[in-house]
């Protein structure tokens, strides 16, 4: 596009720019002049030393905007907030008002130690926007005045000509002026696997998604070949980057669901509580109680309403948890996350380095006469067999690939016509490619066959090259062997068929027709649809080599020898590991930047899609409504050619059907998904430093397997902490109801405060911690997610707490009523009351390792914790009756023999009645 514009263009110009959403750049939808004028820029001079003053004053630094992270102060405010711990504060101070200081400073301890576990557990660092900034180039090539200089990144202005070379990170959004040879890595951006080829002269559709806008180039991609000059169009918090940057600041953080469940039982609990407190205060005030002791018994109803225990217990198992999965290779940042992974019925993943390695690789070979090769191996490692694909389907190993002349030749050609190179690391042994990843896998191609880049490049030197033209779509290098010249073509297949003259067929050079042409095509078409960046090799013998070799000339009546076939291979049991998903009830999805084509096919061979699913691509996206969106969100497997903002969007219409999203990612386009998505997994080795700071989970091993680890992990630790929950909260339950029927009854009060906190912080908080790291039950990974919206505590379990309450205040209540009768002392009467709940709860800990599997169906040393736990429990409650200085502070009495013998007989009910819940539910699951 050159010249004046006509008043057609500004007319279709202004239109565009008029239908652009508010914000929107247009940039790529117009010539660059139209982008130098628009922006006050003389291409032949640049922007003047005053004018970039001015812009910078005007715009602002080019640089990404950080928010204020939270104070430590802040954050352990935030621990207090919680309704259960303002209760237990107000215990406190009424507690201590009436004397009452050692149970007073018991509880203020409690809230404390579990605020402060609280902080060291929750503590996340925000890295996310100053990753971002990193990624941004320290410093910029401009061209300012007429003169090139180099100037600090963060001082272009819109208007600036930058100059790009191989190697630089751009440094800000650019509306490209030239583009020699030029490509730039936008995986991290836009999630193309491979470098995008840059043309400044193209015009563009307003609706072109990123990946397709060959005309610009974005802040913190990366140049991996050729050169470029462009103009700054958007700098700092305006570009690409920026806008991210924008999504994931103004994201608020969601609570989990177990977070929001404990938090509105906690809530009810609360009230509940308070209620019940208020009424047996009055009830006590009305049978002439007197107004001290029945303080004392309201504080005691408190602290037997709450679960103590329950917030630093939850926090611990979620730590235990995290540490289990770190052995598993995840790192969990967010600990309340762990449990997420359990309920995800939603996998959101990019395709490129999460489902697929990032590292091109030839998969088939096609030559001309009619042979057909697949070829194995992984990464870039020069190892792997070449297969002959017979008429049928069948693949046969050969055992010398370079026998095969042919073969041979279309390897020569692949290498030799190539800039890239390979290298092995020499402390890890592992291979890597220096150059294109699409050049770096024929040179990886060449060596699995014996030919060694540096053998071929002494038998056939290149002595002259025509570089890559994305207009022209193919590379030619002239090499001399045995005193002739050749020329080496690789590109475009359908373009070097029609530049071909002839093909090759067993050594025979035939004429190519238009049959043999339609034949090729055919094929090619084929290994298209498969997903792979199919590469064409062709040759010519040239007679004398020209000083400045014309492409016009030399690129006609070419030899065709057959094509290349490539792909970014999927990770190793990344396949298994979206069975075990799907197995599970959970959706993998597939949301990726790539081309439809490739996506479809790459999702078709991991079973994540049927050959007529539904691929949803970009553009389309941009057409749909939210409701529109959110009406076909439950049946697409994979979405291709997404911006950020797609998959932002993706997630969000996901959440409004009421699922549990987990989405992973590794480029700096994830981060707005991974923040918003209930769990957001990043690689930990390809992962950009902008996806592991807007994400919950890091995934060590890059392995898309390690997340089926982890959600057996948060699966577990779920059912564990329901386990806990369970077993906690019916003593709660058995504890308030020994104190309503006593009062009822006209009884004293049965157990202190401090006899309380004492079964429901030891008694019954060690088991529970055991609990916690109870091993998974057996196919946990054959059920399908909990619902995210069914509570911990359903009706049936409920009716069970309450039952184990009735039971346990039974219990409690009996011994304790018959000492009265037998004329014993109260101080007496209550060490039997509270022996017997002790030992009661240590017992049903044995019972509440599963719903449905009998106590005597479990062995205990599956949980060698939990013995231990139960041990020291018990020795403790015995230390506690029976050694004078601790008796005298928990206000205990030494007991007889027989005192024993019937606790420990009355002790064994409940378990017994937790035994009789399971026969239902064991024969509703046969």
């Amino acid at each position: 596009m050159t010249g004046v514009r006509t008043q057609a263009e500004i007319a279709e110009n202004r239109d565009m720019e008029a239908h652009a959403r508010p914000g929107e750049r247009v940039h790529h939808t117009v010539g660059f002049e139209h982008v130098a004028r628009e922006l006050g820029v003389d291409l032949a001079r640049g922007l003047t030393p005053s004018e970039a003053d001015e812009r910078l004053a005007r715009y602002g630094p080019n640089a990404l905007q950080e928010e204020r992270p939270k104070s430590v102060f802040e954050m352990l405010l935030e621990q207090f907030k919680d309704f259960l711990v303002l209760i237990l504060i107000a215990s406190t101070f009424i507690a201590a008002l009436l004397g009452e200081l050692l149970d007073a400073g018991v509880i203020l301890a409690i809230v404390v130690l579990n605020a402060i576990m609280g902080l060291i557990q929750e503590r996340r660092a925000e890295r996310a926007l100053s990753a971002l900034k990193k990624m941004a180039a320290p410093v910029a090539t401009v061209f300012r005045e007429g003169k090139v200089m180099r100037v600090p990144a963060a001082s272009l202005v819109p208007g600036d000509v930058v100059i790009l070379q191989a190697g630089d990170l751009v440094p800000a959004d650019l509306r490209l002026v030239e583009a020699v040879n030029l490509k730039i890595d936008e995986a991290a951006l836009t999630g193309e696997s491979v470098p995008v080829e840059k043309d400044a002269n193209v015009v563009l559709d307003l609706k072109s998604p990123l990946g397709d806008r060959v005309n610009m180039a974005y802040m913190g991609t990366t140049v991996t070949y050729g050169r470029g000059k462009g103009i700054v169009s958007a700098t700092g918090m305006s570009t690409e980057i920026g806008k991210i940057a924008k999504l994931i600041s103004t994201y608020e953080e969601e609570e989990t669901p177990l977070q929001r469940k404990l938090g509105a039982f906690g809530r009810w609990l609360g009230l509940a509580c308070l209620a019940i407190c208020a009424i047996v205060f009055i009830l006590g005030l009305l049978r002439g109680e007197a107004p001290f002791e029945m303080f004392m018994t309201a504080v005691s109803l408190a602290v037997a309403a709450i679960p103590e225990g329950l917030p630093a217990i939850v926090t611990v198992v979620l730590a235990l948890g995290v540490q289990k999965m770190i052995a598993r290779n995840a790192i969990i940042r967010r600990l309340p996350a762990v449990e997420t992974l359990g309920c995800a019925t939603f996998v959101c993943s990019d395709k490129t380095g999460t489902l697929t390695e990032n590292k091109m690789m030839a998969k088939k070979v096609m030559l001309a006469s009619g042979e057909m090769f697949e070829v194995t191996g992984t990464g870039y490692e020069p190892v792997g067999e070449f297969r002959r694909i017979s008429q049928n389907g069948e693949a046969t190993g050969i055992d010398a690939p370079l026998a095969n002349e042919h073969l041979k030749l279309l390897l020569s050609i692949g290498a030799g016509c190539n800039d890239a190179s390979l290298e092995r690391e020499e402390k890890t042994g592992s291979y890597g490619i220096v150059g294109d990843p699409t050049e770096g896998a024929l040179v990886v191609l060449a060596e699995k066959a014996g030919l060694s880049l540096d053998e071929l490049r002494q038998a056939a030197p290149r002595v002259q090259e025509i570089p890559f033209d994305s207009r022209r779509k193919r590379m030619t290098t002239i090499h001399k062997i045995g005193g002739k010249y050749h020329a080496f073509v690789k590109g475009a297949p359908d373009i070097l068929l029609s530049l071909s003259s002839h093909y090759i067929d067993d050594g025979t050079i035939r004429p190519l027709g238009d049959a043999e042409r339609s034949y090729f095509r055919a094929i090619l078409e084929d290994m298209a649809a498969q997903g792979m960046r199919v590469l064409g090799m062709a040759y010519r013998v040239l007679g004398d080599i020209p000083r400045e070799p014309d492409p016009a000339e030399i690129e006609n009546d070419l030899v065709f020898v057959g094509a290349v076939g490539m792909m970014d291979p999927i990770r190793q049991d990344v396949k298994e590991a979206v069975r075990v998903c799907q197995d599970a009830g959970i959706r993998p999805v597939m949301v990726t930047g790539d081309y439809p084509l490739t996506a479809r096919a790459v999702a078709r061979e991991l079973g994540m899609i049927e050959e007529t699913g539904r691929v949803v691509s970009g553009p389309e996206l941009e057409d749909m409504q939210d409701h529109e969106l959110e009406d076909i969100v439950m049946d697409v497997s994979v979405y291709a050619r997404v911006s950020p903002e797609h998959k932002l969007r993706i997630v969000e219409a996901l959440k409004k059907r009421g699922q549990v999203v987990a989405m992973t990612g590794d480029g700096v386009n994830d981060a707005p998904a991974l923040r918003k998505a209930d769990i957001g997994v990043a690689m930990g080795i390809t992962g950009t430093d902008v996806a592991k700071g807007a994400s919950d989970m890091v995934l060590t091993d890059d392995n898309f397997a390690s997340i089926i680890a982890a959600i057996e992990q948060g699966r577990t630790i779920f059912e564990n902490i329901r386990k806990f929950i369970i077993y906690l909260l019916s003593c709660n339950i058995g504890e308030l109801l020994i104190f309503l029927i006593a009062i009822l009854a006209g009884l004293p009060r049965p157990l202190v405060p401090v006899q309380i906190l004492m079964i429901n912080l030891v008694t019954d908080g060690l088991p529970a911690l055991a609990l916690g790291v109870d091993p998974a039950e057996p196919g946990i990974m054959k059920m399908p997610p909990r619902d995210p919206r069914e509570g911990i505590l359903t009706g049936p379990i409920i009716a069970r707490l309450v039952m184990i309450g009735v039971l346990i205040a039974i219990a409690t209540l009996l011994p304790f009523y018959l000492a009265l009768e037998a004329g014993l002392p109260l101080l007496r009467a209550r060490t039997m009351a509270f022996a017997t709940m002790g030992f009661a709860e240590l017992w049903r800990a044995f019972g509440s390792r599963s719903e449905r599997r009998f106590v005597w169906n479990i062995s205990p040393l599956s949980n060698p914790q939990l013995v231990v736990a139960i041990g020291i429990s018990a020795l403790l409650i015995l230390a506690s009756i029976t050694v004078g200085g601790i008796a005298e502070i928990f206000q205990m009495s030494p007991l007889t023999g027989v005192e024993w013998e019937e606790i420990f007989l009355i002790s064994l009910l409940p378990l017994a009645g937790v035994e009789l819940t399971k026969v239902p539910l064991r024969r509703a699951t046969r």
